[in-house]
């Protein structure tokens, strides 16, 4: 039975994971290497859960508890052994992903789980670095995660039934919905919105429609929550950048980069957390 997470990573979609744990009753050690992020991962789940008190969909006893069951920790060692389950939310960086798990292939007791918060990396090729593929598996949350009701159970080639199983089980407790996808690049959301956003950057290049336009055309037009620049400022545009990379070189031509969004990212402008992406978030007018 799943009690305890360790989150690793105290960033945007660490944090967000480490609050639906807890608010789904489990005990949660949120990992960081710097003291500073987890500080302001904690600070993001206080934000979060005092909004939902004011809105009066949390009772105020309730967020208490909530934060009772969440501790941070800057030692790999210590946050993993006890741990029965183990959710990586580092940046979309193979490399990072893969020397982090075979880290803790060394930590984490036998029967733990190990899951990565991917967009569009392979769960197979991430599974085979550690020792036990069988307990590996795909967990793609949304941004942002307390108000998202999605999360892509993603199998990789030898994840094992029970594990796919127990995932499902954690990701129902936190009150999230669950689709199960192969193993395949993007999965399901992560290619079809990479298509749209890159098209919508096209489009703005080719001078078709302003940016607010693009944005109120899809939100009003298709229905869409967000418009796909929103959304990018949002994720951040070298996030978006490297996934379009990666289905670029797996699936073809049509996820090849637009230059706009190169130059962009290149120019430093990479959403909100830079304080300008698409739009410019300082003075909030148009990018």
């Amino acid at each position: 039975m799943i009690q305890r997470i360790a989150v690793f990573g105290a960033g945007l979609m660490g944090a967000g994971i480490a609050q639906v744990s807890a608010q789904g009753g489990f005990q949660v050690v949120m990992v960081d290497v710097s003291p500073e992020f987890l500080d302001k991962g904690v600070y993001k789940i206080h934000q979060n859960l005092e909004k939902r008190v004011e809105q009066g969909k949390l009772a105020a006893e309730e967020m208490k508890k909530v934060l009772t069951r969440i501790r941070m920790e800057t030692t790999p060692e210590l946050a993993a052994k006890d741990c029965d389950f183990v959710i990586e939310a580092v940046p979309e960086m193979m490399n990072l992903k893969i020397e982090l798990f075979q880290k803790l292939d060394k930590i984490c007791r036998p029967g733990i789980i190990f899951a990565t918060n991917t967009s569009a990396l392979s769960i197979t090729e991430m599974a085979k670095a550690i020792g036990r593929p069988e307990q590996f598996i795909g967990m793609h949350f949304f941004n942002p995660v307390p108000a998202m009701r999605l999360v892509e159970i993603v199998r990789g080639l030898n994840t094992s039934d029970s594990t796919a199983q127990e995932a499902a089980e954690v990701v129902r407790k936190m009150g999230k919905e669950v689709v199960s996808v192969k193993e395949s690049p993007g999965f399901v959301t992560t290619r079809m919105n990479a298509l749209i956003g890159n098209e919508a950057f096209h489009m703005l290049q080719e001078g078709i429609a302003s940016a607010e336009d693009i944005d109120k055309a899809l939100k009003l037009g298709l229905n869409h929550p967000m418009g796909p620049f929103e959304l990018v400022d949002l994720v951040g545009l070298d996030t978006r950048l490297n996934v379009l990379k990666f289905l670029h070189e797996r699936l073809g031509e049509k996820y090849r980069p637009s230059p706009l969004l190169e130059k962009y990212v290149k120019e430093g402008r990479l959403g909100r957390k830079s304080g300008r992406g698409v739009y410019d978030y300082s003075e909030k007018k148009s990018g």
